[in-house]
């Protein structure tokens, strides 16, 4: 049976809001999913999971430090995660304070581990981004995303 993780990193607690509405969102498409906060990952192992969404502030328009940590922890696996579906979020203080930016470098780890990644033709494109706190439009993007990867990973599982 497929399985689903979500894992980030959260200072404030805005990514972590996020995550969790994901990994609610996806537990309820019918995809089993962990939700952890990455020092509670190692990167062995995100090799039991099917799909991985991993969420990150924004610093620098770039992934916080421990989420690097993890891709870089995870060079030992390299071809390991092939074929496994991958998303990203991001939360920022500010509107172009480099959420997208901070998606893709999430989105380039992935595609080079040789990752599925999913976009989407509605709302938030590459993942879904909260300014501050998230609200109900954030809600709404977390939640449909959570859906669209439960539904890819189950259907790549079949």
């Amino acid at each position: 049976m497929a399985k689903g993780i979500v894992v980030y990193y959260s200072r404030s607690g805005n990514t972590k809001e996020m995550a969790e509405i994901f990994a609610e969102s996806m537990n309820e498409a019918g995809l089993k999913t962990d939700c952890k906060s990455v020092e509670e990952v190692k990167a062995d192992e995100l090799l039991g999971y099917d799909a991985i969404v991993l969420g990150s502030p924004t610093y620098y328009g770039h992934m916080a430090a421990p989420i690097k940590e993890l891709f870089d922890e995870s060079v030992k696996n390299h071809g390991k995660l092939d074929g496994r579906v991958g998303a990203a979020f991001s939360s920022s203080a500010n509107i172009g304070g480099g959420n997208e930016s901070t998606i893709m470098g999430i989105i380039e780890a992935m595609l080079i581990a040789g990752m599925i990644v999913q976009g989407d033709p509605q709302g938030d494109h590459y993942g879904p981004v909260s300014i501050g706190k998230p609200d109900e439009r954030v809600r709404l993007q977390c939640l449909r995303r959570g859906q669209r990867i439960a539904n890819l990973t189950k259907n790549l599982a079949t």
